[in-house]
């Protein structure tokens, strides 16, 4: 691929990268707004996208938010150079962002379908982000990004253990965050093409 045409792929990923958390998060708060029952302690996201103008605003945003991290996914493995661990693990993101579309297109309403769905995007996300993360830190260049990438895998997970209630919209919310901010930080990497990030 010519370095122009590289180049540009390379920062709409990364636009892609800041977008897919920006506009996600953004969407669930205003579906938030529509469903005035909605409690932390007790509610599932999930409970945001059974009906009404929330359950629309939910889904679509979980559909958007997967489509622009699957092509996030693909940028971000064009920058690093363990091609074993950084395809594996961009492959393990692509697959998580299917799941988000998934959980979108498959509602509460869908039964078990939705369990099996959200269950496979809280478990796939952070397992894509210990290979990206691993594959970084083999990187001189990278390896504290690298670091970073594997906290944010580890926050994901460990939001999990604690004790939240009956409800699990606090934890999907801080993995959901702690994601959010590896994707956004990764995606203004790839748009700016830092010097220094074997992009040369």
């Amino acid at each position: 691929m010519p370095k122009s045409k590289r180049l540009v792929g390379l920062r709409i990923a990364g636009l892609c990268g800041v977008a897919s958390p920006v506009i996600t998060l953004a969407f669930i708060f205003l579906a938030i707004s529509y469903f005035p029952r909605f409690s932390w302690k007790e509610n599932a996201l999930s409970d945001l996208g059974v009906d009404g103008n929330a359950a629309i605003i939910f889904n679509s945003s979980l559909i958007v938010g997967g489509l622009l991290t699957i092509i996030f996914a693909l940028g971000l493995r064009e920058i690093l150079r363990n091609r074993t661990l950084s395809h594996a693990g961009s492959l393990i993101l692509v697959l998580a962002a299917v799941g988000l579309c998934a959980i979108g297109i498959f509602p509460e309403t869908a039964g078990d379908l939705h369990i099996y769905v959200s269950v496979a995007f809280f478990t796939l996300l952070p397992t894509s982000l210990f290979f990206i993360g691993a594959a970084m830190i083999r990187e001189p260049s990278k390896r504290n990004l690298g670091f970073f990438t594997v906290l944010a895998g580890v926050v994901m997970l460990a939001v999990w253990m604690l004790p939240w209630g009956e409800g699990v919209a606090i934890p999907e919310m801080l993995a959901s965050l702690a994601a959010s901010i590896w994707s956004i930080v990764w995606g203004i990497i790839l748009f700016r093409r830092t010097s220094g990030l074997g992009l040369e």
